[in-house]
């Protein structure tokens, strides 16, 4: 479907067939745009989104699909970077309601299923001391489901741990319509009954691949190195059961040949003694002719970086100081770790390593450090460098990441042959990294495909790049899966006969070819330069995305309405219908997004926290809301700052008559409000909300240690209890003889933040200036801390100082205070038996949950953080103005809650905690009320 169609609707007897198969059916312009992005540069528009909940819906919408004659592509993370995860057909999604995990045998084994994140998995094997063997770059977004279509392997994991190689069993929904456990006992017999077509024509292409030597040799070859290239036809030799061969023929199959509900892998071995450095070659032959020395050392992993690699890594505020002190002028680095299992094996290896680096052509000394954080920036410079690289690209162009193979021993050559391509068509921006141990390379380079010239330099250098490769005997595609930038190529890589063979699979498996056509196999020679996207210059957030995905895990709002990404790429789509005069289209779009994309936005920015190029979609919104807010609305931000004492006393005193009131007569006030001027305006009152709380006191000492700010929730919402987080707070602080004090006009101050969310810049600018002032002359110019006791007041109250240039006064949270400053000096108290904690989006920011659980470990014997955490999404106000968000952003967290079943829940911010209790039904107070509690 070309974009000229999009508000053409769609066929009635299609949308009919698909909503009578899937309880969840999109077909909205703007819902239809938003899931046409993924990662790779290719943008397909779907007919309809279905959002089954379960196999057998899936099943459904293939049968329906295939009765209208549409093709069918599943969509889980979209991190693929080939052009796997897009339509013109139907379009499944299979990350919303597919992401149950199961660990077995003690960590051993593990189910997941296709919308699971590599990393969630990895959060629930860690306690076993497991992991999954495919180690990707992208495991903070990318699914099993495109782990098992891609066969992904990662940095460590060679070939020898893939997905492939560990993959135990799966549940399989075939085009037919059959479902085979592949694990289940009677799964050969129900292949051979259900399926006696596709059983004999199995076995039959076995004994034509194995009886073919020449078959077999270049099989044997190119799966000696990593190789996602095509159809896995190894599976021929390494099995000879129809039902192992095809379990192993789906994998890599991207989709082409059946939806994978379950998989459940073998798991391997976290190794926790690790050290990791990073050497520095004066040029990339150096490093490369450095490789065999480094395998034989035993490196489980070596990443290449190259010159480029080398600049844009500089630019990362986490790089570490040996990568910006570098002058790079032709360098390249290899950053290498040891992994071993115990502490003398590592001792041992790295006892020989200043020996081993000593013979190496190395222009800066070689190290290697235990060093968590030193480690965790070094690995964060090379996972995100893919990103990093692509968002600092030239407005309006697309990044192009390709992924190679080759023996390690031409690896060099290769290389070199690369970088000259990029030199003769004009590529000066090409850049190349990857996995070196394995002879895997990434590299990348930007495109304009609105420009003719262009394209045809890319077809002519992605043509020569074809036969480097190849003649080198290597794979045009290791990791990425072949998708539709490699399909063309297919044959070229294989030959004509294991090309047949591949056809031959494809009808047997789904003879309608109904699953994703146009990926992996095509007959068309253009198939890679056709659908490519096209980015418009629209604004620096929009502009800077690389649609990576990484986003969008964090994301709360992903299960109601849209993605950091997708509320990028709709911008995007909306600029692009303007440009072309689709006034329509734009109109359509800018109505639904109002909703869609700005009112369900928590604006939270855990977004930015897993961005590699640290886009804060939080502050696109925050714009587009100061953009569309009534004159009225920003008129009455100003006013309401300047008299916030009375504001906030008038909205407890509120609270405490709704309290009184029976429930009805508040919420139907609430609902004739929002029905006058807008659900976005006016908050939705609940019976679970509390009553109101009390004025926030001042304090006045002689010589205070702090100057305490304590946030103005607290006036707002009154505490579960008789006493709040600042009666908790001043009384640890007292037993602890630390004296505070507080701004004399506290009852008036505010974090800003409520203005901030909401784009009201007038009032923004008036409490800043109202905050500065007064604190400057509290802290005596910034001599003393200011302690804050909500972690988003914190951060919102350090943001604010930034913003008025004081950059001198100190913000502290006060768990981080009272962990650093107080509990060394409190008694022991009576420990709570357990206690669940949810930490807040803001004091992930802050990079203060380690004082967490300081605090909370001060406070109960068994604390535990569910491994659904995730942003409440309550936002200040946005979950009373939209409960839904709240109630859709908590589901995973509050199953998990009420499965620990601890005595007692903590947070560290009032809104979060009334947004957590309404979630879970469990009373949720600051961790500082419940260390208060345990010292009598």
């Amino acid at each position: 479907m070309t974009h000229s169609d999009i508000l053409a609707p769609t066929a009635p007897t299609l949308t009919d067939a698909i909503a009578s198969a899937c309880s969840d059916v999109r077909t909205r312009a703007v819902d239809r745009l938003a899931r046409a992005h993924d990662a790779s540069h290719y943008v397909l528009t779907p007919q309809a989104v279905a959002i089954p909940r379960d196999a057998a819906e899936v099943s459904r919408v293939m049968a329906a699909a295939r009765g209208q004659g549409n093709p069918v592509t599943f969509r889980s993370g979209g991190t693929s970077l080939s052009g796997q995860a897009g339509t013109a057909g139907i379009l499944v999604d299979t990350r919303r309601h597919f992401r149950r995990i199961t660990v077995e045998d003690d960590g051993l084994m593990v189910r997941a299923e296709p919308g699971a994140t590599v990393r969630s998995v990895n959060a629930r094997l860690a306690r076993f001391g497991r992991k999954l063997g495919p180690d990707p770059a992208s495991e903070i977004a990318c699914t099993i489901g495109g782990v098992v279509a891609n066969n992904s392997s990662g940095m460590s994991c060679g070939t020898h741990a893939n997905s492939y190689r560990t993959l135990a069993s799966a549940i399989l929904v075939l085009p037919s319509g059959t479902v085979i456990d592949t694990g289940s006992a009677d799964a050969a017999a129900m292949l051979r009954e259900r399926e006696p077509a596709l059983h004999d024509g199995l076995l039959r292409l076995r004994d034509r691949i194995r009886t073919d030597p020449e078959s077999v040799a270049t099989l044997r070859r190119l799966h000696a190195i990593k190789n996602t290239m095509g159809y896995g036809l190894n599976a021929f030799l390494d099995h000879d059961e129809p039902l192992r061969i095809l379990e192993h023929l789906v994998i890599g199959s991207e989709g082409t040949l059946a939806f994978v509900a379950e998989a459940r892998f073998s798991t391997v071995p976290v190794l926790p003694h690790v050290a990791t450095g990073l050497l520095i070659f004066s040029d990339l032959a150096e490093a490369t002719a450095s490789l065999r020395t480094l395998v034989d050392a035993g490196f489980a992993t070596i990443e290449l970086m190259d010159a480029a690699s080398l600049r844009v890594a500089q630019q990362d505020p986490e790089a570490p100081e040996v990568l910006r002190d570098l002058e790079v002028d032709l360098h390249a680095a290899l950053l290498v770790e040891f992994q071993c299992e115990t502490a003398e094996e590592l001792a041992e290896r790295r006892a020989r390593a200043p020996g081993i680096f000593a013979g190496l052509p190395l222009s800066a000394p070689g190290s290697l450090t235990d060093d968590a954080t030193i480690r965790q920036r070094l690995w964060h410079i090379r996972k995100g460098l893919f990103t990093a690289v692509a968002g600092a690209r030239p407005s309006g162009t697309t990044a192009l990441l390709e992924d190679i193979a080759v023996p390690v021993d031409v690896l060099g050559a290769t290389c070199a042959g690369l970088i000259e391509l990029f030199e003769r068509h004009g590529y000066g921006d090409g850049v190349i990294f990857g996995h070196a141990k394995d002879g895997n390379i990434h590299f990348l380079i930007t495109e304009r495909f609105d420009d003719p010239r262009s394209l045809i330099r890319y077809e002519a250098f992605t043509e020569e790049m074809v036969d480097l490769v190849l003649a080198a005997g290597g794979t045009l595609k290791a990791e990425h899966g072949t998708g539709r930038i490699m399909a063309p190529f297919v044959r070229r890589q294989y030959g004509d006969e294991l090309y047949s063979v591949m056809w031959e699979v494809k009808r047997l498996v789904d003879p309608g070819l109904q699953l994703n056509p146009g990926v992996l196999l095509t007959d068309d020679p253009a198939a890679h330069t056709r659908n490519l996207k096209i980015a418009p210059t629209v604004e620096k957030e929009v502009d800077r995305c690389v649609e990576c995905g990484y986003c969008e895990p964090a994301c709360p709002s992903r299960d109601l309405t849209f993605t950091p990404r997708e509320r990028i790429v709709v911008r995007r789509e909306l600029q692009a219908a303007r440009d072309r005069g689709d006034n329509a289209l734009a109109r359509e779009l800018e109505k639904d997004y109002e909703y869609d994309g700005v009112e369900t936005c928590a604006v939270d920015g855990m977004c930015q926290t897993a961005c590699p190029v640290l886009i804060n979609t939080g502050d696109l919104v925050r714009r587009l809301r100061a953009e569309t807010a009534a004159g009225p609305v920003k008129a009455g931000g100003k006013t309401v700052a300047k008299h916030w004492d009375a504001v906030t006393r008038a909205g407890a005193i509120a609270l405490d008559a709704a309290d009184i009131l029976p429930t009805a007569l508040p919420a139907l006030a609430t609902k004739l409000g929002r029905a006058a001027l807008g659900t976005d305006v006016v908050p939705l009152y609940t019976d679970d909300l509390p009553a109101g709380g009390k004025r926030r006191p001042t304090l006045t000492a002689a010589n205070p240690e702090a100057i305490y700010f304590s946030s103005c929730t607290t006036t707002m919402f009154g505490p579960v209890g008789d006493d709040g987080v600042a009666e908790s707070f001043l009384r640890l602080a007292e037993r602890a003889g630390v004296t505070l004090s507080t701004p004399d006009d506290l009852p008036s101050l505010c974090c800003g933040t409520p203005w901030k969310s909401k784009g009201l810049t007038g009032g923004y600018e008036a409490m800043k200036a109202k905050v500065t002032a007064s604190l400057l002359r509290a802290t005596e110019g910034g001599r003393l801390p200011v302690v804050c006791d909500a972690s988003s007041c914190t951060e919102g109250l350090d943001i604010l100082l930034k913003a008025a240039g004081e950059h001198g006064i100190h913000v502290i949270d006060a768990v981080a205070f009272v962990a650093e400053r107080i509990l060394p000096h409190l008694p022991a108290g009576t420990l709570l038996p357990s206690v669940t904690l949810h930490p807040t989006c803001s004091s992930a920011r802050l990079g203060i949950d380690s004082a967490l659980h300081q605090v909370a470990a001060a406070t109960a014997e068994t604390v535990t953080v569910p491994d659904d955490w995730g942003c409440c999404a309550f936002a200040g106000d946005r979950g009373m103005l939209h409960p839904e968000l709240t109630a859709s952003a908590t589901a995973g967290e509050a199953d998990d809650v009420r499965a620990l079943d601890s005595t007692h829940h903590a947070s560290l911010n009032r809104t979060c905690e009334i947004g957590m209790a309404r979630a879970t039904g469990k009373p949720y107070r600051h961790i500082l009320q419940l260390l208060d509690e345990t010292l009598g």
